[in-house]
């Protein structure tokens, strides 16, 4: 979400400065490859004015830009900043009129995906970054496994690689959340192999507890559940290859139709809670949080709201593999990466913001409000329990390349497809076969069309 459309979801709550949404929707003018020069003496470029449309709306998100923002106007009081706050859903809805418009904000959070920044990449939208990333070194401190989900070809249509489009503040990775009163009610500890955490799941349903929260409704959850799934079984290259878009893979596999079985069987024993597919994400999330539950497959995004409730009682773990010591793979990435818009008449002023909130001393500002930094994570200081276990599991899945994409990525149209889809098949409407069949045309098509 993600958070990426798998990522992020949160509520519909708008901090900061309001501002209307720019006027007219002239066709939008295709960048230069990249500024002529760079300038990054911020404090040396005079009087601007700096529009920045975001989506940290919630909790610590809110917190940590609150307090960046705060700190850069101070340092730089030559720059005011215009911060417009949007829910995902509601940024989502309106950042493509923004854009094409002839006034567009200087500086938008952007979904990663095809949908959105590969779309506003092609029609030339979005300002390539190379030349800021070389200037204030940003491939030094980020590693390319997080780099490359902001990367797109120019004419948009190679995702993951190419010029670089955005650059995010957090990292992210779905993993295994679990209640460890509970597991210690049952005699169970964190589990180590996934063998273990299926027979942990039998035993929670055994006891009349609810295995693992759900909440479908808005259909993208579900890709969360499934991309777990999937890693356990579909090597990491295939997944990559998928979830890029590319030609080369297919999802009409065994290994695909395997991950797809044991989804319908977990339905089948009841480990979901009950009426997933008509429960919110939201309602799911917060009734894992107020106890109800033991485990929760989501990303590390939901730490500071699930830790401010269940405290010491609050787990995270990679999803496990075959074996204790099987190499760690899990989806993930990062939040949405700031952009620069190609009309921003402050290309300069827009990259010195986004260097500043995406510094090492920001790092250690999102760490403090309980984000989890897509750099810098291992120079972290933080307290033992969740929020160290989140920060050990990203660290290590990102030193190892274990990071695979979200699978709403795939294609432009792949996320309504893949979301309804896993609703059929969650409500057994649809076989995996069937299933599968669903998501093999959507991704063949645009695979093959796109050059």
């Amino acid at each position: 979400m993600t958070r990426t459309l798998a990522v992020l979801t949160a509520a519909a709550l708008t901090l900061g400065a309001a501002a209307c949404a720019p006027g007219s929707s002239a066709p939008p003018a295709a960048p230069s490859a990249q500024p002529s020069a760079v300038r990054t003496d911020a404090a040396a470029l005079g009087k601007v004015t700096l529009t920045v449309w975001d989506q940290e709306v919630r909790g610590g998100q809110a917190a940590q830009m609150k307090q960046l923002n705060a700190a850069f106007e101070a340092k730089y009081p030559n720059i005011t900043l215009n911060r417009v706050s949007r829910s995902f859903d509601d940024l989502n809805t309106t950042l493509r009129l923004a854009l094409s418009g002839n006034e567009p904000p200087d500086v938008v959070e952007a979904n990663n995906g095809r949908s959105a920044m590969g779309a506003f990449v092609k029609a030339g939208q979005l300002l390539p970054l190379n030349a800021y990333a070389q200037a204030y070194g940003w491939q030094d401190r980020y590693p390319e496994s997080v780099l490359r989900y902001s990367r797109y070809s120019a004419d948009g249509k190679v995702f993951g690689e190419g010029n670089l489009y955005g650059l995010p503040q957090v990292g992210e990775v779905v993993g295994l959340f679990y209640n460890a009163a509970k597991l210690t009610e049952l005699g169970l500890r964190p589990p180590t192999t996934w063998a273990d955490f299926q027979a942990g799941l039998a035993k929670a349903k055994a006891a009349g507890e609810v295995p693992m929260q759900l909440g479908n409704l808005d259909k993208w959850p579900a890709v969360h559940v499934f991309g777990t799934v999937q890693s356990r079984v579909v090597p990491a290259d295939q997944i990559r290859t998928l979830a890029f878009g590319r030609k080369g893979a297919s999802w009409n596999t065994p290994e695909n139709t395997e991950a797809a079985r044991q989804l319908v069987d977990w339905v089948d024993k009841g480990y979901f809670s009950k009426g997933f597919n008509g429960q919110g994400y939201d309602p799911a999330w917060q009734a894992f949080r107020d106890g109800e539950g033991v485990y929760l497959i989501a990303g590390t995004w939901l730490l500071a709201d699930l830790h401010k409730t269940l405290g010491k009682d609050l787990g995270f773990v990679l999803p496990p593999g075959a074996t204790a010591g099987a190499a760690p793979i899990a989806t993930g990435g990062t939040g949405l990466p700031f952009a620069i818009t190609a009309k921003s008449p402050n290309p300069d002023a827009a990259a010195a913001y986004i260097n500043f909130v995406t510094s090492a001393e920001a790092m250690k500002v999102l760490t403090d409000t309980g984000n989890l930094p897509a750099a810098d994570t291992a120079a972290q200081t933080v307290p033992a329990g969740p929020q160290q276990d989140v920060f050990t599991a990203f660290g290590t899945v990102t030193a190892e390349n274990g990071l695979v994409p979200y699978l709403d990525y795939a294609t432009p149209t792949f996320a309504d497809t893949l979301g309804a889809a896993l609703q059929d098949l969650l409500a057994k409407k649809a076989t995996p076969q069937e299933f599968l069949a669903t998501l093999e045309k959507d991704y063949k098509t645009f695979a093959e069309s796109n050059g």
